[in-house]
């Protein structure tokens, strides 16, 4: 009987906590696969902990500077997966993208971020030619979005409309990586690309806002604004007729939208520095006091979304309190979409999303869901991707259900708690009451 032969995967950037997470839960997960990682980061010091969570012998560590060509290509050549988590994305992705479609190596990342995924799209003639996958988005969302996107799509002849909400919340007093904050902030002012009525347009960030009944800890009228993703960029190629697809965002608790607008604007408008942003975030997240030079930009942010309505004064006097008391409320957060479109002529909304998060249920951290996510596509991609080339968003190439049950197991959670549908069909649909008979 022939030898099975060892999949070799290379993660570039495995320090990182969702990268580091994901790989563990691959590990876990990926049971029926001979497979060995070669687990690479600047700060290769910063993984000795998690090699010793892995099988003895299966993960060896290594440094080099990715965009050193020749060193770059020698560590992915003849690799069966590379994993991309180094950001930020507008710069790491594309030269690892060239260099794994020049040496015929499927890669994969979790790139959030819209500018590098056209960057993406635009290599995917190459992609083709080589015959190699170049899978993108691979992480919540992007990833398990657009998954569950694709699923809530089959329940209507045609798609008119794409909601796609996120939430994000409160981790304790951990400070966030700076390439994370950078991206972040980014998101909070700026141009965003939405889809509509058939064609790419421009909105200003933070402009446009909504309200869902998203369910999970966070309720039935949770409020969100749209944002600069990737979904809208890649999802026109599969739906290109939707009236819109729009991402929508928000961090818990909520009034602390407000102050990443405020800092994010004070960016964009040259008054503060990405840096002094930055340390001013990690400081109210660390319980630190914050620069009054920055705090006087978030104050004005956050008292935007109190004008506009989009936020009560009480709840942001409650928010202001707890943390001069340096308290944390429990993690929530979530990924929604909302689908909308004609079924047999009648319209219907159908809407998947995670049902739970927060202290004793699989999801407690942002890391906690993307990178069980990004651990769930790794899986798929060794085992079912097949004969698939070109720059692939998840809609393009899987299938929700296998996806889901792979989520269950790279997230230690039973399939209850992965995702949840809520199909609402037109009140068409209900037989109209008999009329009164004429006299």
């Amino acid at each position: 009987m022939a030898k099975t032969m060892t999949k070799r995967i290379v993660v570039i950037g495995a320090a990182g906590d969702m990268s580091c997470l994901a790989i563990e839960r691959f590990a876990e997960a990926a049971a029926g696969v001979d497979w060995k990682l070669e687990l690479y980061d600047i700060r290769p010091e910063a993984l000795d902990g998690l090699v010793k969570k892995l099988p003895a012998g299966k993960a060896t560590v290594g440094s080099f500077d990715l965009f050193d060509g020749p060193a770059l290509r020698s560590a992915i050549e003849g690799a069966a997966l590379v994993v991309l988590g180094a950001g930020p994305y507008i710069r790491t992705a594309e030269p690892v993208m060239e260099a794994c479609i020049e040496k015929k190596v499927p890669y994969l990342d979790l790139d959030d971020d819209e500018a590098s995924t056209r960057a993406a799209l635009a290599l995917d003639a190459q992609a083709k030619d080589a015959g190699v996958p170049i899978l993108i988005g691979c992480g919540a969302s992007p990833g398990f979005t657009n998954v569950m996107t694709a699923d809530a799509a089959r329940d209507m002849d045609v798609v008119e409309r794409i909601d796609i909400c996120w939430v994000t919340g409160d981790e304790g007093p951990v400070p966030f990586g700076r390439a994370v904050l950078d991206h972040a902030i980014r998101g909070f002012a700026g141009p965003c690309q939405t889809w509509e009525n058939g064609r790419a347009v421009q909105h200003q960030t933070f402009l446009e806002t909504d309200v869902f009944d998203v369910g999970n800890s966070l309720g039935d009228a949770y409020r969100f604004w749209e944002c600069a993703h990737p979904e809208p960029v890649t999802m026109p190629r599969r739906w290109p007729g939707a009236d819109r697809i729009r991402v929508l965002g928000a961090l818990d608790p909520p009034p602390t939208n407000g102050i990443m607008r405020g800092v994010a604007v004070a960016v964009q408008q040259g008054k503060i520095s990405m840096d002094e942003a930055i340390d001013f975030i990690n400081d109210l997240v660390t319980d630190k006091t914050g620069s009054l030079k920055v705090w006087r930009h978030a104050l004005a942010g956050l008292w935007g979304t109190i004008r506009r309505g989009e936020i009560s004064a009480a709840e942001v006097a409650k928010f202001l309190a707890m943390s001069a008391a340096r308290k944390h409320p429990p993690f929530r957060g979530t990924n929604y979409v909302r689908v909308t479109g004609k079924r047999d002529g009648l319209q219907v909304v159908s809407v998947r999303r995670a049902p739970v998060s927060g202290p004793g249920t699989p999801w407690t951290t942002m890391a906690s869901l993307t990178g069980s996510a990004t651990a769930a596509f790794m899986v798929l991609a060794l085992d079912e991707l097949g004969e698939q080339s070109g720059v692939l968003a998840p809609e393009d190439w899987v299938n929700p259900e296998t996806f889901y049950k792979t989520l269950a197991a790279t997230g230690r959670a039973p399939l209850h708690e992965v995702v949840e549908a809520v199909v609402t069909p037109s009140t068409a649909l209900t037989p109209a009451p008999a009329a009164a008979p004429k006299e």
